[in-house]
């Protein structure tokens, strides 16, 4: 399975209280729309779908023409999607099963897409974004990302957290900035509404999704920091997305292996 850097669907609703029962009215709020991704030429889309009576169940999966390319990273790919489709296949079977003579409609209807996107195609390392919806009954569902670096010599999948020294060392390196620009964002979006005193501080780095991403092609430059809905704030404000600087600390914090792949930003 991919290396996940994302909370689950289940943590995030236990972070919240939200309501998980399925038994919520159908007429749910829309989610609020994921960053959007960089265009990143053709992609390779899977759908499944299917209705019965009012109930239905929708899936989707894709990745661009850069991960169909590489064999081995679209077997890994194809792996996951098999799985997750699978395991939407037999919990709508089994809500079919609950509350299939029921009126209620949200607890019979699924949905799942996903979608992977180049955030940086190196000679040797293709850096990977996704973003994911998921429904699977309640108020609403819920979305939040993964991240991969490809690695083409060691043809390998890298979580990009692993590609520096530890955890500690990554905070240490970004972490004031990124807070810092935070509390910038949520005071943007909230207005008179923002306090950092309340129930949503400045979560680590640790639980973020961690980009590398490149201005040149040539080397790793940029360091994106991506906060899904329930890390850095509540799910109407959505999520948080800052883009911070290779800087020497960064460097610093770079695993021996990896330092090659990367450079100073501005």
């Amino acid at each position: 399975m991919v290396l996940a850097a994302c909370s689950a669907p289940a943590e995030i609703a236990a972070k919240s209280g939200a309501e998980a029962s399925g038994k919520v009215a159908a007429d749910a709020p829309a989610p609020p729309a994921p960053p959007a991704a960089p265009a990143s030429g053709p992609m390779v889309t899977f759908t499944d779908n299917a209705e019965q009576g009012e109930a239905k169940r929708t899936f989707g999966y894709s990745w661009p023409a850069a991960v169909a390319a590489i064999p081995d990273l679209a077997a890994r790919l194809t792996a996951e999607r098999d799985a997750m489709l699978a395991e939407q296949k037999s919990d709508w079977q089994s809500a079919l099963a609950e509350f299939g003579d029921s009126d209620c409609i949200s607890c019979v209807n699924r949905d799942f897409e996903k979608s992977w996107d180049v955030v940086a195609n190196l000679p040797r390392f293709l850096s990977l974004s996704a973003s994911w919806y998921d429904y699977s009954g309640g108020a609403h569902g819920n979305y939040a990302f993964d991240a991969l670096v490809w690695d083409r010599e060691a043809n390998r999948a890298i979580d990009p957290k692993a590609m520096f020294r530890s955890p500690a060392a990554l905070q240490d390196a970004v972490g004031k900035a990124w807070c810092r620009k935070l509390g910038a964002e949520r005071q943007k979006k909230l207005g008179e509404d923002y306090s950092d005193d309340g129930f949503f501080g400045c979560p680590p780095v640790a639980d973020l999704t961690v980009l590398v991403g490149s201005s040149d092609k040539q080397r790793f430059n940029r360091i994106g920091l991506l906060a899904a809905p329930y890390v850095a704030g509540s799910y109407a404000e959505g999520s948080y997305e800052v883009t911070l600087p290779v800087t020497p600390k960064v460097l610093a914090a770079v695993k021996p292996e990896y330092k090659a792949a990367f450079a100073l930003g501005k």
